[in-house]
């Protein structure tokens, strides 16, 4: 099952030549992935940091492929690639008018109250599970 978000391009997202800088990608991929979370798995980044919990990205891996300018939408697709016991591996890809822009390979990590690596919750496994390409 495939999550999917829209971000249109603003002009905080551009540099002078009004194309992405590179690093609000980042920024963009990281509101992907909290949508994600609020809406599909049900626990919102707020909700979890009231709870002592968070899941930092641990590994970014993106290619470019082409650029992305002012008033551009993106169409933003997140599918899960791996789930392991406390980590899980996100492709989030980018595409505008069928166009694709970037692919981005995210690793989060489950972190509890001590801030140490703990197993998902079992809720959130089926869930992130649900969303595996294979499944």
């Amino acid at each position: 099952m495939t999550y999917r978000r829209q971000i249109r391009i603003e002009f905080n997202h551009c540099d002078p030549a009004g194309i992405v800088f590179y690093p609000r990608y980042f920024e963009m991929t990281n509101s992907v992935m909290e949508n994600f979370f609020r809406e599909v798995v049900g626990y919102s980044y707020h909700a979890m940091m009231a709870d002592g919990i968070g899941v930092p990205t641990a590994r970014v891996e993106t290619d470019f492929k082409a650029p992305s300018r002012l008033g551009e939408v993106l169409d933003w697709t997140l599918d899960a690639e791996r789930l392991g016991a406390s980590s899980a591996t996100f492709r989030l890809e980018a595409r505008c008018a069928g166009q694709h822009r970037l692919t981005a390979r995210l690793t989060l990590v489950w972190l509890g109250p001590d801030h140490r690596p703990g197993r998902w919750p079992d809720a959130i496994r089926t869930t992130l599970a649900a969303h595996l390409e294979d499944a």
